[in-house]
């Protein structure tokens, strides 16, 4: 939990309330009272980052995975280190060492960069389930309708439309007045931004593609088509599936620790689902140690002589 102390950030708020920020020694939650709490949250973190940039530094090494699919890739894997890294060491100072007490200005630029991030990797999936429909649906038109151009122009409008639109909700905010309660019961104010329009176009595009792999005749090539979205699948599950379940409780401990699984969870899974899942990333992955071993002879053979 976070408090903000409003009133003084704002003298323009006239706060009547004698004591402005309750104590959270009262009202800790007990998951995030205990060590290895901290412990599990900083190796998530350390997996998403290292598991992540490997993924970024592989898409831009390797020339064969330039193209319009891993542009998405790359948008969804850097959302999930910068929102990890905005998220993350926040929180740890908050409970660990009872920074509790946040400016409002700071809160909010929290907010817009958490939110921002956030909100950013549904729409990253629905960039990788138009792909995906495309590639079982038109295999023939692929390379035409799905372009360099197309992907990244489709990425840009979704990150302009997310920031812009968090931009406002900031904008918004600064305009209230917080004169009662300034505990926030979360790590930071957690609730459904853009969620289900995205949702709605990943299950419209799998009906699709559904309906169309039951036209195709042998089990064999349907088991073929399907692999290729398994990947994405995960993804969708390990992102999605938190989040429901998030806003379904009320009880303190579950409004603390799901938004936490939803931050935290998908960015550490994600790199590990793509290097396991994806063929085109197996084989780059393989392709860079050969290059590594062949590098290492080379440099043998050179100290030898």
């Amino acid at each position: 939990m976070v408090e903000v102390n409003f009133c003084k950030c704002f003298p323009s708020f006239q706060c009547h309330t004698p004591n402005i920020v309750k104590s959270m020694k009262h009202t800790k939650c007990e998951v995030l009272s205990r060590p290895y709490y901290y412990v599990f949250l900083f190796l998530l973190y350390v997996v998403s980052v290292l598991g992540n940039t490997a993924v970024m530094v592989i898409i831009c090494l390797d020339h064969r995975l330039r193209t319009p699919k891993y542009i998405a890739v790359f948008s969804l894997v850097f959302a999930d280190l910068f929102g990890s890294s905005a998220l993350v060491p926040k929180v740890l100072d908050i409970f660990m060492f009872d920074h509790h007490y946040i400016p409002c200005d700071d809160c909010f630029t929290f907010m817009f960069f958490c939110y921002t991030c956030l909100a950013m990797e549904p729409f990253n999936l629905v960039a990788l389930a138009y792909d995906r429909l495309i590639a079982i649906i038109f295999p023939l038109h692929y390379h035409v309708k799905v372009t360099h151009r197309l992907m990244f122009s489709l990425i840009a409008s979704f990150w302009l439309l997310i920031i812009t639109a968090i931009l406002i909700e900031v904008g918004l905010l600064t305009r209230l007045s917080f004169c009662k309660s300034v505990v926030i019961k979360s790590f930071f104010w957690d609730y459904v931004l853009f969620l289900w329009l995205p949702l709605v176009f990943i299950l419209s595009c799998y009906s699709c593609i559904g309906y169309a792999l039951s036209k195709i005749a042998t089990v064999q090539e349907r088991g073929k088509a399907f692999k290729t979205c398994t990947a994405h699948l995960s993804l969708v599950a390990i992102y999605f599936l938190p989040v429901m379940s998030t806003f379904r409780y009320t009880h303190l401990n579950a409004r603390l620790t799901n938004p936490f699984l939803v931050s935290t969870l998908p960015p550490m899974l994600n790199p590990v689902i793509y290097v396991l899942q994806t063929q085109e990333i197996k084989e780059s992955v393989k392709k860079l140690f050969k290059i590594r071993k062949k590098l290492k002879i080379k440099m043998k053979r050179v100290v030898i002589k």
